[in-house]
């Protein structure tokens, strides 16, 4: 008789700290060009509203069966104009709100801690120091601020155009380069992404991050944990928009 598995996923508690975002598609179509200068007249036909930021990453950790506590600030919002036919952005209107910075210290009873900083203001280096230095779990960060050796502690996730900028770096620092993959700065491991067709790159950050987080829980390994969330994210982009994959599409 063959033996089932019944041993449950289990189910990682995860607090997330991030900028929040409301994403906006207004859908139309171009049919001619403006008698009052070159630019295309867009005709609006319906629009969707979904979670961007933090909110997305909260929808990737969610659709690989963690359980979440998310800490935000004010909404911001970025207003896509999208062609209905070709699918592609015409333009982006993006609403800054800046937040005032959260402070804590503690993060008791959580695996572990994201933080999804697009330095909007919820997110300080202060905290980051804080947290790290109070709380003994893993901690990962995708971030725009520049001086990463004051996140040493955690495993920092950024993107190459990101990388070019920064005026310091930790030891945990990953580096993303789309369809090539990513490298684990100072461990010497370039990993290859999945060659798939991109549709669409909106979100796939927040997915890797995600990603990385779950898998790292459960692997405590690195390396594996980067080439699962390349995999994740290589799923994303062929979706429209933000696209959480499930473990299932992952694995």
């Amino acid at each position: 008789m063959i033996e089932q598995n019944t041993q449950q996923q289990k189910q990682y508690k995860i607090l997330l700290i991030g900028d929040k975002c409301i994403d906006v598609y207004q859908y139309g179509h171009v049919d001619r060009i403006s008698p009052e200068a070159p630019v295309p007249i867009f005709v609006p036909t319906h629009k969707e509203e979904r979670e961007g930021m933090v909110g997305n990453v909260y929808t990737n950790l969610v659709a690989l069966g963690c359980s979440v506590d998310v800490v935000c600030g004010l909404s911001s919002k970025k207003t896509r104009l999208i062609d209905i036919r070709s699918r592609q952005q015409i333009l982006r209107i993006d609403e800054d709100v800046k937040s005032i910075p959260v402070s804590f210290t503690d993060a008791q009873g959580y695996d572990a801690v994201v933080i999804s900083d697009y330095n909007k203001g919820v997110v300080s280096y202060e905290l980051i120091e804080a947290l790290i230095e109070n709380n003994k779990i893993p901690f990962f960060i995708d971030t725009k601020k520049s001086d990463l050796e004051r996140m040493q502690g955690a495993w920092v996730k950024i993107n190459e155009s990101e990388y070019s900028k920064i005026k310091s770096e930790c030891t945990g620092l990953i580096v993303t380069k789309g369809a090539q993959g990513a490298e684990i700065i100072h461990h010497e491991i370039n990993l290859k992404s999945p060659k798939v067709e991109v549709v669409d790159i909106t979100g796939a950050g927040d997915t890797f991050l995600a990603a990385m987080a779950y898998k790292y829980l459960e692997t405590k390994d690195i390396k594996t944990s980067v080439e699962f969330a390349n995999r994740a994210a290589s799923i994303t982009v062929q979706h429209f928009g933000c696209y959480a994959p499930s473990l299932e599409e992952i694995k």
